[in-house]
């Protein structure tokens, strides 16, 4: 099966935000047919957390994201420094900012190696 386009999968990302109650905002669109997105979650309390795509193994053939923590309730400073490095490698990518002072993100997870 092939993978769901970047950019249909972020609208629909967004969308289920908005159903859900949370807010969300598209911070930087990439490309529209590949590129890696990253979601921020701002847990409003001076923390946020960083998702970003899963490493290869955990891929199936299903074609379905899965995301990976990258950074875990450090400051909104740290984040943005990470994706700046991530921008030097992948000037392609989406970023995704979520406002949530539980956390949620909706996204499906790798299992923790």
């Amino acid at each position: 099966m092939a993978r769901l386009r970047s950019d249909f999968w972020v609208s629909a990302y967004l969308r289920r935000c908005g159903v859900e109650g949370v807010e969300a905002v598209l911070r930087r669109r990439g490309s529209a047919e590949a590129g890696s997105i990253f979601v921020k979650v701002d847990h409003l309390d001076g923390t946020a957390s960083l998702y970003g795509p899963a490493p290869q193994l955990f891929v199936t053939d299903a074609g379905e994201r899965l995301f990976a923590r990258v950074l875990h309730a450090v400051t909104p400073l740290d984040v943005e420094e990470r994706v700046t490095r991530e921008l030097r490698f992948d000037s392609d990518l989406w970023l995704v900012e979520v406002d949530d002072r539980a956390g949620r993100h909706f996204l499906d997870l790798a299992p923790e190696e």
